[in-house]
């Protein structure tokens, strides 16, 4: 499924988006059915690339509750909950495999100064996470955008459902050279 060839991934960041227990659990309303299914690709990443090139985001509410905002949590009162809500909390398996502190971002795309300041302004990033229809994909056309290198592990990303995942991917797959889509297989031979 790669969109175009896997250019050298040496120095790459492992990034992790939102694996968080709201999107784990099958009874939350945001609750992935494909989240069980991306554990052990990340998990074989993490370990190659090791918690120093790892990072781990969250989706936090913040505290704006303006303009679109109002709108989403009027439609997702359920989530307007403190940031250090337990259904916010990382689910147990991303615990420990990051060094550095979660990027916590009250937006959807976690691309930002935040993360900037931990990978660098043009790293190039071995996409993973949920989902893939909303976080992920606003995280990576945003650092895509700002010229970092995007590898999207598509076996890594958990989708809202399958429908939502596959367009998602066919979307990101429409800006190569940016935008590479390749498996955890073809990452981890490519890393060699």
């Amino acid at each position: 499924m790669t969109s175009a060839p896997l250019s050298d991934l040496a120095g790459a960041w492992l990034l992790v988006v939102d694996p968080q227990r709201i999107f784990a659990d099958p009874e939350s309303q945001w609750g992935s059915l494909m989240f069980g299914d991306i554990i052990a690709p990340v998990h074989h990443l993490a370990e190659r690339l090791g918690p120093q090139r790892t990072v781990v985001t969250r989706w936090v509410p913040g505290r704006s509750r303006v303009g679109s905002w109002a709108d989403y949590f009027a439609a997702w009162p359920f989530a307007d909950r403190p940031d250090d809500d337990p259904m916010f909390a990382l689910v147990g398996q991303a615990e420990e495999i990051s060094a550095h502190p979660t990027v916590d971002v009250p937006t959807f795309g976690k691309w930002g100064e935040d993360l900037v300041d931990v990978v660098g302004p043009t790293p190039t990033l071995l996409v993973t996470g949920v989902s893939t229809d909303c976080c992920v994909i606003s995280t990576v056309l945003a650092a895509a955008d700002a010229g970092a290198r995007v590898v999207v592990v598509t076996d890594g990303c958990a989708g809202s459902s399958r429908e939502h995942h596959t367009a998602a991917l066919h979307v990101m797959g429409l800006y190569p050279p940016q935008v590479v889509l390749a498996t955890s297989a073809e990452v981890l031979t490519a890393l060699g």
